[in-house]
């Protein structure tokens, strides 16, 4: 699944469409099927219009939980709804609720990713899905 499959044109120095594939691929990242990934990416960003960090910290526990259920994704609902939550918060906190405010605080592409997968469930398998079409958008490559 890519980035122009959920109609995300990831860009430089366009917050929204980093800050969407982000989310998509943290979603693809766990061991969920893409299509269950991707309806609930869609239940999230654009039924519930939860697109920014701000507005998914806004969502309590419960609401996070039933939107995720609403897109297929309730195998891990509980755990995915508590991941979602503080890895918004520590965006918030740590970065200004930024995806290009971990780029302008990293000293190179390796930084960069090893900041990513600093957020608790975010491993290498999201970060290699993130990069794959975020790396172009954010690095130049030689």
């Amino acid at each position: 699944m890519s980035a122009a499959d959920l109609g995300i044109t990831v860009k430089k120095n366009d917050e929204q469409s980093l800050f969407k594939w982000f989310l998509a691929s943290f979603l693809f990242g766990k061991r969920i099927g893409q299509k269950i990934a991707a309806a609930t990416w869609h239940v999230l960003v654009e039924t519930h219009e939860r697109d920014t960090p701000r507005e998914l910290c806004h969502c309590s526990h419960a609401e996070l939980v039933r939107i995720l259920g609403e897109g297929g994704y309730a195998r891990y609902d509980e755990s995915t709804a508590d991941r979602l939550a503080l890895l918004c918060k520590t965006l918030i906190d740590q970065y200004h609720g930024r995806i290009l405010g971990i780029f302008e605080a990293s000293e190179s592409r390796a930084d960069f990713e090893r900041r990513l997968r600093g957020f608790k469930g975010v491993g290498p398998v999201t970060v290699r899905i993130f990069m794959r079409e975020a790396g172009p958008a954010l690095f130049k490559i030689d």
